[in-house]
């Protein structure tokens, strides 16, 4: 096949009949055009276009090609309407944990509702980790240092990791020694790894038959009632933690641990900016605050 912009150059000329028409219409020089056309035409061993007078006009075998290049980018044109204006009306897809989605966002998405009634939203909460695909989900709030090869992420919410219990289970137990958490019943959000991985660096585990796994939204209601210990985001527990109900165990405060925003590399589609722009709104604390 010949380039592609030898064929283009070609059917803009045929279109405008003129070189320094084509050329215009391409905003290319009238040189660079005859250049492209007489490429094609070494490529294809023909004659597409020859002078008449000050003017040019299609051979045969040019107005042969011309037809069928008309054609084929209306074909080209049309599908890439279709495509971009699909991507451009799809709903916006984002995914989160539950235990993000009840605590942080859904007390704030009414604001986001009411400055962009024209975006559909589609919210995915799950523990599970969401592959960022083409067409699919287009943003994804994680836990974690911020470091997801192959994907852009910026902080949303940092914050320190704590294990807590409500001071009705635990009272003034002394945690020093980590392994005394192995008497009490632990609570696991469904699907989450972090409280897992947290026993995991202790070198300890967990009495078996001693663990409940729960969507993250139970299992912080569990955990207020008194039901076990968990690991969770201490900017979810705050108040409860200041007012003494809960009580710190312990404290994980690495630096940059907390949720980000994760997206695939590349050109950001209108309602994904303006999802995002609204985020860092409230992040920066210059969003309505949540009712």
């Amino acid at each position: 096949m010949p380039s592609l912009a030898s064929l283009r150059a070609f059917a803009a000329v045929a279109e405008a009949g003129t070189l320094a028409g084509a050329g215009r219409t391409l905003n290319v020089s009238h040189a660079a055009i005859s250049q492209q056309v007489r490429a094609l035409e070494a490529f294809l061993g023909t004659e597409l276009v020859a002078r008449e007078g000050r003017g040019l006009v299609l051979t045969q075998e040019g107005r042969t090609l011309a037809g069928q290049l008309d054609q084929a980018f209306s074909l080209m044109h049309r599908a890439v309407e279709e495509l971009t204006d699909a991507d451009r009306t799809r709903p916006l897809q984002v995914t989160m944990t539950p235990t993000f989605a009840v605590s942080w966002l859904m007390p704030r998405i009414s604001d986001f509702r009411h400055r962009h009634p024209d975006i559909d939203l589609m919210l995915n909460p799950t523990a599970d980790v969401v592959e960022l695909e083409p067409g699919g989900v287009d943003l994804a709030i994680r836990f974690g240092m911020g470091e997801w090869r192959g994907l852009n992420s910026e902080p949303l919410l940092l914050t320190s990791f704590v294990v807590v219990a409500a001071r009705s289970l635990v009272g003034d137990t002394d945690f020093s020694d980590l392994t005394r958490l192995q008497d009490f019943p632990w609570l696991q959000e469904l699907g989450a790894n972090e409280s897992a991985n947290w026993w995991k660096r202790q070198g300890i585990t967990p009495s078996k038959g001693n663990s409940l796994h729960m969507p993250g939204y139970m299992m912080l209601e569990s955990l207020r009632r008194g039901d076990g210990v968990t690991a969770a985001a201490r900017a979810f527990i705050e108040p409860e933690i200041r007012s003494g109900h809960l009580r710190v165990l312990f404290e994980d405060e690495e630096r940059g641990n907390g949720y980000h925003l994760v997206t695939r590399p590349g050109v950001q589609r209108p309602p994904l900016k303006t999802f995002i722009a609204w985020l860092r709104s409230h992040r920066d604390g210059q969003g309505a605050p949540p009712v």
